[in-house]
């Protein structure tokens, strides 16, 4: 592991096998199709794209609330996956989630302090005098207050209740937080406040997030790099600021043309997909984005494209990007 890194995933695969038809044929979907990447110590890193791409899956098998198909995840150079149940139980008090829903991801029969008290009971965290003043002070950290602590979940607006998710999270004092798209469900008026939280909480407990969206406009402001998923497997990766300066994968240039222009002055010419998100359960041949690729060649839909360095510490699995010069001048003259 190098030094840096917290989080190490290497050859992630998480497949899900469907029965179809009369016959009852199988067919394997495969969500999550052998993935690699690494999340430094204290940094933001964002998983993107569009809803079916694997993004949840990825976090919710990086936890192993689901479990993987094969592959690796390394935390503290320790492969989690290969874990006894009893040591990963140990670890959840150091990794911890972030869910999208914040009506579905509270208990509606449990008031707040009963919420916040169960991480810090199972974990047999503090005592229990310790462990009240400890809800006290994390509803605090994250806006709320004592006079909160008996209502139920549906007393509360959505931005409260993913405070109190965040709280139920932060509240072990984890390392590393797996945020599942957790502003896409509020109000556009209450996302920056959540989002400003989660900056701050950072800063404050030295977290490390794996922050998972399809809203770029978010990722751009709070991350500092991004791979971008497309069909299970992930197709460009990079700081978030080059990223957005200069994306490679056709895919990657197209989610960034359609971020809205923060200023009227400002002009970006949009690219518009044609077609629609393949079926996962029977992906395209070759290259899973051809089908949709404004610069789509031959050797696209034969020959997967594998992921290569086109920059500094920049990653992206595309054909323009290999040795095939002539065929990719030729699409270029004809997209």
């Amino acid at each position: 592991m190098e030094d840096n890194n917290l989080v190490e995933i290497k050859n992630l695969k998480k497949y899900y096998e469907i029965s179809r038809g009369l016959f009852k044929s199988k067919l394997i979907v495969k969500a999550v199709d052998d993935i690699s990447f690494s999340i430094r110590t204290g940094e933001t890193f964002a998983l993107v794209g569009e809803s079916g791409c694997g993004k949840s899956t990825t976090g919710k098998t990086l936890l192993r609330l689901t479990d993987a198909t094969a592959g690796e995840v390394k935390y503290k150079g320790e492969n989690i996956l290969s874990l006894p149940y009893d040591k990963v139980r140990s670890l959840r008090s150091e990794l911890q989630m972030v869910f999208q829903d914040p009506y579905a991801s509270l208990n509606p029969k449990m008031t707040i302090k009963q919420i916040l008290m169960e991480p810090l009971r199972v974990h047999n965290k503090f005592t229990p005098e310790e462990r009240m003043q400890k809800i006290v002070d994390i509803l605090e950290i994250v806006g709320l207050s004592k006079a909160h602590l008996n209502r139920y979940p549906s007393e509360f607006s959505g931005g409260q209740r993913q405070r109190i998710g965040i709280a139920r999270a932060v509240i072990l004092n984890p390392d590393f937080i797996v945020a599942d798209e957790p502003v896409s469900a509020l109000d556009v008026s209450v996302q920056s406040q959540v989002i400003n939280l989660l900056l701050r909480l950072q800063k404050e407990f030295g977290l490390t997030y794996l922050f998972i969206s399809h809203d770029l406009s978010v990722v751009e402001h709070m991350t500092d790099r991004v791979a971008v998923m497309y069909l299970g497997k992930i197709v460009e990766t990079a700081a978030t600021e080059e990223l957005f300066a200069d994306p490679k994968h056709p895919y990657t240039q197209a989610l960034i043309s359609a971020v809205p222009v923060s200023h009227p002055s400002e002009e970006r010419e949009r690219i518009v997909l044609t077609g629609d998100v393949p079926n996962p359960a029977n992906p395209p041949s070759g290259c899973s984005f051809h089908t949709r690729c404004p610069f789509a060649m031959d050797i696209c839909k034969t020959i997967e494209p594998k992921l290569k360095q086109v920059g500094n510490d920049h990653i992206a699995s595309c054909h323009l990007y290999t040795e095939h010069k002539e065929e990719k001048e030729d699409a270029i003259i004809h997209s």
